[in-house]
């Protein structure tokens, strides 16, 4: 159940790719936290895409949009989902996402930062209410925390 907020340089990608792009990281933000193959679990899953403006996204302090395209994905997800393994696979899983959205004929290097931030238990609020890991667990199914549920 993230939130996922994703950050590239304005006009990068077309629409068509960045529709391309959100469908594929919630394909592996769900594979990640073992989520299911069902909508109403994966309409948990939500992800915002900020295009920068030209000149305001940064490497070092240059534009370096000729040659390099950096693309940030900040994660929020609750404590508890993930181990190690699947901490190193959603961030391997988020910048092939990024590498697969850009059009086969560029040449351009894509240089990814993903954070993921693991929100502590009690911390996340949803629809008026504070959400705990069981909460998350019922309604997002990850299927090894099923156990939680009481």
């Amino acid at each position: 159940m993230p939130n996922i907020l994703i950050k590239v340089p304005q006009g990068v990608f077309p629409p068509a790719q960045l529709r391309k792009l959100t469908e594929t990281i919630t394909e592996a933000a769900s594979v990640a936290e073992q989520m299911p193959a069902e909508m109403k679990k994966r309409f948990l899953s939500w992800i915002t895409v900020d295009e920068v403006a030209h000149g305001l996204f940064t490497c070092g302090g240059m534009d370096t949009t000729q040659h390099v395209i950096p693309c940030i994905a900040m994660v929020y997800l609750p404590a508890g989902v993930l181990d190690g393994a699947a901490r190193a696979q959603y961030v391997n899983t988020v910048h092939a996402a990024f590498a697969s959205t850009l059009a086969a004929d560029d040449k351009r290097q894509i240089a990814t930062s993903v954070i993921l931030h693991e929100i502590p238990e009690g911390q996340w609020g949803g629809n008026g209410s504070i959400w705990r890991l069981p909460d998350f667990a019922k309604a997002a199914g990850y299927a090894h925390l099923q156990s939680l549920i009481g």
